[in-house]
C-alpha cells in the first residue's frame, strides 16, 4: 500500500533535546557500541553529528545492570568549580582534581541511590559504608545535588576514614571539619582515599556510567581557563577509566565533546586520548561510518508506524535523477555537513513542499527538494553562525565577499577581485588568506585536491576530514553547496551561462 505522505507531521526535530523520534528511532553507531562496552570514552563529533543522541541513548537505556549519570552543564556553577584550581602544578593538570572529585560524588550517588546489589560482597562492605559515612556528613543526604558540591556553604567532614594528615592545618588540634576553599590543598589525598572505596564498591557484574555532554557551552577560543578546565576532565577520565579497567570494573567516564574544540587543545596525553580513546561521530565518510539513509530509513519506519522497514525509495522518487545526474539521496547529502540534524531538517523542508504543492505525487520528485533548498539554505547558515561567530569576529564581513562570487566555484583570483570589491566593508587587519583559510575551517569553502597519475581528484572538505589543512595554492575551490540560495549564488562554475 502506498505510502500517504500528507499524514506525516515531520521527520524529527534537529535538536536532540527537541526530537520526540530520537529513542525511538535511534541508529546504533560504532561510536555508540564502543562507549557502551566501555571501550572509549570521548566521543567527538560536529555539532548536530549526533553526540547528545548517544548521550540521552545511554542515559535511557537503564536496566537492571546498568546504572548512569549526565552532567549536562546550561546551569552549572563554573565559579564554584574555578575555585578547586589547583596550584603548583602544570597548568594542564590545574583541574584535574576538581573533576576527580565531581566524577566521584556522581559515581557515589549511583551506588547509594540506584545501585541496589550494594554492597555486591563482604569484603566491599566497609568500602561503601565509608562512602555513605562521607557522602553523608559532607552533604548531609545521600544524594546531594551535584551543582552545588563544590558550595562554600558546605565542609569536607571526616570520621577518620579518608586519612587526611590535619597537621597540615592546625599541629595541635583534632579536626573532623574543612570549609570546602581549602578542598584544593587537599584534594588528592581526599580523591586517593574516596576513590579506592568508590572503586572497590563497583560490582564487576554491572555496567556504570557518568556522562558529560553540553561542554562547548560557554566556549571561547581566547578563554584559556576553558581549555584548561577541558583538559583537566579529559585527563581525570582517562585516569579513572584506567583504573577501574584494572581492577575488572565496567565504568565509563564518558565525554562528549565537539571535534573542533578537542582540535584546538594542547596537552601532553592528547595523541594518547585520540589514539586509544577517542571514538568519531562519522555519516556517510570516515572509518566505521554509519549512513544517513539508514538513519532517515528509522524514522520513516517510525512515523508511518509500519510493521516493516521503509526504505528511502519508497519515500523519495530514484528513478528520476536530479542534476548531474545525481541521486536525490546524494544530491541532498552533498548540501549537508553529514550530520543528522541537517538530513532530517532538509527532509522536513521537503514534505512541507511536497504539501504545499497538491500536485497528487506519490513520493517526494525533484521539483519538491529544489522549492525546499531555499528554507534549508537559511537553516545551514543560523547553523553555521552558531559556531562561527565565537572563533572569527569578521565572518560576515568574509560571507559578503563569497555573496559577490556569484558562483560557487572560483579561483583565489576570483576571491581577491570579489574582496577589494568589499575591501570598504573590512577593517585593515584583515588579510584574504586568513580570511579563506577561517571559511575553510569552517567547512564554507573546499579546494580541489588533484590526485595525480592514479586519479582520485576531489574536493577536500574540513567537515569530513577534521586533520586536514587549507592549500591556499589551489587551482579551485567552492562555496558549500548547502550556501548556494541563502548567499544568492546564481551559477555553477563563473563560466555557466
Amino acid at each position: 500500500m502506498p505510502i500517504n505522505l500528507m499524514n506525516i507531521s515531520n521527520f524529527g526535530g534537529t535538536d536532540a533535546d527537541e526530537d520526540a523520534l530520537l529513542l525511538d528511532s535511534f541508529e546504533d553507531h560504532p561510536a555508540y557500541s564502543q562507549i557502551v562496552h566501555h571501550e572509549r570514552f570521548c566521543i567527538l563529533g560536529r555539532k548536530g553529528s549526533g553526540k547528545t543522541a548517544i548521550f540521552k541513548k545511554i542515559l535511557q537505556d537503564r536496566q537492571a545492570n546498568k546504572f548512569s549519570f549526565g552532567h549536562t552543564f546550561t546551569d552549572y556553577p563554573w565559579h564554584h568549580h574555578d575555585k578547586q584550581r589547583k596550584a603548583g602544578v602544570p597548568e594542564e593538570q590545574c583541574f584535574v582534581q576538581s573533576w576527580t572529585y565531581l566524577c566521584l560524588i556522581s559515581l557515589s550517588k549511583i551506588l547509594l541511590n540506584q545501585d541496589y546489589s550494594q554492597p555486591y560482597s563482604e569484603s566491599t562492605v566497609d568500602h561503601i559504608q565509608r562512602v555513605e559515612r562521607f557522602i553523608l556528613d559532607t552533604y548531609g543526604s545521600r544524594d546531594p545535588d551535584v551543582t552545588q558540591i563544590f558550595s562554600p556553604s558546605h565542609k569536607l567532614r571526616f570520621s577518620g576514614d579518608i586519612g587526611i594528615d590535619w597537621k597540615i592545618f592546625k599541629a595541635s588540634t583534632k579536626i573532623d571539619s574543612i570549609e570546602m576553599e581549602h578542598l584544593p590543598t587537599i584534594a588528592q589525598e581526599v580523591n586517593h582515599n574516596l576513590r579506592t572505596s568508590v572503586v572497590e564498591s563497583l560490582n564487576p557484574e554491572n555496567h556504570y556510567y557518568v556522562l558529560f555532554d553540553q561542554l562547548d557551552l560557554g566556549f571561547s577560543v581566547e578563554d584559556k581557563a576553558y581549555s584548561l578546565r577541558l583538559i583537566g576532565l579529559l585527563l581525570a577520565a582517562k585516569e579513572l577509566n584506567v583504573l577501574a579497567k584494572a581492577k575488572g570494573k565496567r565504568l565509563t567516564i564518558g565525554i562528549f565533546l565537539r571535534d573542533d574544540i578537542y582540535g584546538s587543545l594542547r596537552f601532553e596525553d592528547k595523541n594518547k586520548i585520540t589514539e586509544n580513546f577517542a571514538a568519531p561521530v562519522y555519516w556517510d565518510h570516515g572509518p566505521n561510518h554509519r549512513t544517513l539513509k539508514s538513519l532517515m530509513e528509522k524514522r520513516f519506519t517510525t512515523v508511518t508506524r509500519s510493521s516493516k522497514h521503509i526504505e528511502w525509495e519508497e519515500i523519495f522518487d530514484e528513478l528520476h535523477k536530479m542534476t548531474g545526474r545525481q541521486t536525490k539521496y546524494q544530491y541532498m547529502a552533498d548540501r549537508t555537513f553529514l550530520r543528522p540534524r541537517d538530513m532530517i531538517k532538509f527532509c522536513n523542508e521537503t514534505l512541507t513542499a511536497y504539501k504545499a504543492s497538491m500536485d497528487g505525487a506519490g513520493t517526494f520528485e525533484n521539483q519538491h527538494i529544489l522549492t525546499a533548498q531555499s528554507h534549508y539554505s537559511d537553516y545551514l547558515y543560523r547553523e553555521l553562525e552558531d559556531e562561527i561567530h565565537k572563533q572569527v569576529s569578521n565572518y560576515e564581513f568574509y560571507v559578503e565577499v563569497l555573496k559577490s562570487l556569484d558562483s560557487l566555484q572560483f579561483t583565489r583570483d576570483d576571491f581577491l577581485k570579489s574582496w577589494e570589491s568589499r575591501r570598504s566593508l573590512l577593517s585593515g587587519d584583515d588579510k584574504p588568506d586568513l580570511a579563506m583559510k577561517q571559511l575553510y575551517g569552517f567547512s564554507l569553502i573546499g579546494y580541489y585536491s588533484q590526485g595525480g597519475g592514479a586519479g582520485g581528484s576531489e574536493y577536500i572538505w574540513k567537515y569530513k576530514d577534521q586533520k586536514s589543512t587549507f592549500n591556499e595554492n589551489a587551482s579551485q575551490f567552492r562555496v558549500h553547496p548547502g550556501f548556494k540560495e541563502v548567499l544568492g549564488l546564481k551559477k555553477f562554475s563563473r563560466s555557466d551561462r
